[in-house]
C-alpha cells in the first residue's frame, strides 16, 4: 500500500505546527537582548518575522488560500534558519 503524500495545504500546517513546538515564539526571554548587545542576529526579531510569517499564512489557510511549492519551501528555509540564529545566540540547544 503506498502513502498519500500530503497536500501543500496539509505540508504547510505541518510546519506550522512544528515551528510552533520547536521555536520559543512567546517566550519572554527570548526578547531580551544580550549583555553588551552580544546578539549574533536579533533573537527578537528573527521570531518576529516567523511570527509575523506564520500569522499571515494561518491567515490565508482559514480563507481557503493553498500555498505554493515555492512558499512551503520558502517558509520551511526561513524557519530553519531561524533556528540556527537561535541556536547560535544559546537560546535553543544544537
Amino acid at each position: 500500500m503506498l502513502n498519500k503524500k500530503p497536500t501543500r495545504m496539509d505540508a504547510m500546517k505541518n510546519i506550522i505546527e512544528q515551528v510552533k513546538m520547536e521555536l520559543p515564539l512567546y517566550e519572554p526571554e527570548t526578547f531580551i537582548c544580550g549583555p553588551d548587545n552580544s546578539c549574533i542576529g536579533c533573537p527578537k526579531k528573527l521570531l518576529e518575522l516567523v511570527d509575523s510569517e506564520l500569522s499571515y499564512w494561518e491567515s490565508e489557510m482559514s480563507r481557503g488560500i493553498s500555498p505554493q511549492f515555492d512558499d512551503i519551501r520558502r517558509f520551511g528555509k526561513l524557519c530553519t534558519n531561524v533556528r540556527r540564529g537561535l541556536v547560535r545566540n544559546n537560546i535553543l540547544p544544537a
